[in-house]
């Protein structure tokens, strides 16, 4: 039987269990997760963002459409999304660092978060 992918690509909700076991894959508490705000869907796991970035690269996105963040089951609403990544430095997109800066493209990623994964419920 072959092992379960370390990054799955999803356009609808994450099962809890699936999500559950992508968080201890790699980081026990997290997951790292790429969202593609045009088409709304992400790649969610591995151990770099770049690899889910790549993925999503592979499925037809465009990289202007990817934005890197990380997820914290059990912390809340507003404690769940960490919106840090190195895929993140965009200066041409006026996002000069690692964190997401602008507010708008914050809350598509955040809407986008809490339909794929959800909206920081504990783990199961």
């Amino acid at each position: 039987m072959a092992e379960p992918p370390d990054i799955v690509l999803t356009r609808e909700r994450l099962p809890a269990e699936e999500l559950a076991r992508l968080v201890r894959r790699f980081f026990g508490e997290m997951v790292k997760y790429v969202v593609d705000l045009q088409r709304g869907i992400a790649a969610i796991g591995g151990e770099l963002h770049a690899d889910a970035e790549a993925l999503l690269l592979e499925s037809g996105s465009r990289q202007e459409d990817l934005w890197g963040a990380n997820y914290w089951p059990g912390r809340g609403p507003q404690g769940c999304i960490e919106f840090t990544s190195l895929i993140n430095i965009r200066p041409d997109q006026d996002n000069p660092g690692m964190e997401v800066v602008d507010p708008a493209r914050r809350d598509r990623i955040r809407a986008l978060t809490s339909r794929l994964l959800g909206t920081g419920e504990p783990l199961r």
